[in-house]
């Protein structure tokens, strides 16, 4: 059985930097270190920082003292706004992609554009940048929705960083009749875009593929979409341990890809796992 990782995959710039952001400030014993709801969309890692004394906290009521940690996926600025007034040490890890968003989201809202998001409700970074202009933006997942949206002169797109680019075409396209001028900002990150190219082309010459990442995660689940899409069969696991020998056993090619908060040491049990012939898998 031959197993092959996609080129690119795992950890992206923005999480690496979060990580290392809130492990040297961990680091420092003066003070306790808090960030505001996951860092990262992994549970695993998450896991490793509350080892390290990190505790995560749903919102500012539970924090005294200590630093304060905001998401790579972007907060509400109201929320840091608090948080400094109230004393306390800000770290921010937005991630400089999703700060990029933030800043072309409020520059169109500045300049009278009606304000649509391409992203998943409920995200974290949708919600971030929807707060950006006060909450007052339209959230569409699909181009079927923009179809629902009122007729208007003027639109402004932008999109969360983790979705597809022929979503964005798709929207972008029916958007453009719904008003007389559009403007798009292509806020999809360049890592993502080349996640997603290596798992779709890995995915068409596999014969099964294996996407590791958390549950949670908006660009894991896109990865699964994009291998499933291909045709190819494609299993989700967030560990090793999820790894069922039947789903290879019979698979000359296996591809493995994972979602930009996963770690190396996760896809490397994964791939000992699929070679394991003690595991029940049979080795190639």
């Amino acid at each position: 059985m031959d197993i092959t990782v996609a080129k690119n995959a795992g950890f992206c710039f923005g999480v690496k930097r979060a990580l290392e952001l809130v492990a040297r400030a961990a680091d420092d014993p003066s003070r306790p270190v808090h960030t505001l709801g996951p860092l990262i969309h992994n549970p695993q890692e998450i896991a490793r920082l509350d080892a390290r004394g990190v505790r995560q906290v749903r919102s500012l009521d539970e924090v005294n003292e200590g630093a304060i940690v905001l998401s790579a996926h972007g907060v509400d600025p109201k929320i840091e706004d608090t948080a400094r007034a109230r004393g306390l040490p800000v770290i921010d890890a937005t991630c400089p992609f999703v700060r990029r968003a933030h800043d072309h989201i409020r520059g169109l809202a500045e300049e009278g554009y009606a304000v649509v998001i391409l992203g998943d409700r409920g995200h974290r970074e949708v919600e971030g940048l929807a707060a950006r202009v006060g909450g007052k933006a339209e959230i569409v997942t699909s181009a079927e929705e923009v179809h629902e949206l009122p007729f208007r002169r003027r639109y402004g797109l932008v999109v969360q960083t983790t979705q597809r680019p022929q979503a964005l075409c798709e929207v972008a396209a029916a958007l453009a009749e719904r008003c007389r001028e559009l403007r798009v900002f292509n806020t999809i990150c360049e890592a993502t875009m080349k996640r997603q190219e290596s798992a779709r082309e890995l995915a068409e010459r596999s014969d099964v593929m294996i996407v590791v990442g958390g549950r949670n995660s908006a660009n894991t689940r896109r990865l699964h979409e994009i291998c499933i899409s291909t045709g190819t069969p494609t299993h989700h696991v967030e560990t090793a341990d999820e790894v069922d020998a039947a789903w290879v056993r019979a698979a000359g090619r296996v591809g493995v890809t994972a979602g930009a908060s996963t770690p190396d040491w996760i896809v490397d049990e994964v791939v000992t796992r699929l070679r394991d012939p003690g595991k029940g898998i049979e080795a190639g």
